[in-house]
């Protein structure tokens, strides 16, 4: 038994995913939405998957889930974009969780290969894939940084299924 009573013990598998999930949202992470170009136009997705991997050379890498409807076009995506999204930013990323196309925004910029650059962000990462990477029911998408773009200011931060902020 440990000093926390309400501490559980459990073995990831069959049964336990709910579990699993539970444990890992005690993990805050930063919220971002991705963005590239298809044919069919522009599109986005909200992650909390987000991380650098390499500063010599600029790489970075997130992970879309294969249940996306989205997974194809971002598995596939030659160049893509990072928005690491500002704590005021929490209706952009609940947008595109929602709807992948909803680019109805002001100050919306493109990347010379026709990728939407979200307004208002603590930093941008235009990226051309580097490579894609099989991670289970998720794909390892890194990405190599061609462009950033950055300020200052407070995070969007994303924990237990929620919303909120930093306070330093």
């Amino acid at each position: 038994m440990t000093d926390n009573d309400d501490e559980r013990s459990v073995i990831p598998g069959p049964g336990q995913e709910r579990a699993f999930r539970d444990a890992l949202g005690a993990f805050a992470t930063g919220v971002a939405v991705i963005t590239t170009r298809t044919p069919a136009g522009p599109l986005g997705i909200t992650a909390n998957s987000f991380a650098s991997l390499s500063l010599d050379p600029p790489l970075v890498l997130w992970s879309p889930a294969r249940a996306s409807r989205r997974f194809g076009a971002f598995a596939d995506a030659s160049h893509f974009a990072i928005h690491v999204l500002a704590a005021d930013q929490a209706a952009l990323g609940a947008r595109f969780a929602r709807n992948g196309e909803d680019f109805d925004l002001s100050g919306l910029r493109h990347t010379p290969e026709g990728v939407p650059l979200l307004p208002g962000c603590l930093a941008i990462f235009a990226c051309r894939q580097e490579a894609v990477h099989d991670g289970g029911d998720h794909a390892i998408v890194v990405g190599r940084v061609e462009h950033l773009y950055h300020r200052s200011g407070a995070p969007l931060v994303f924990s237990a299924g929620r919303y909120g902020g930093f306070q330093p």
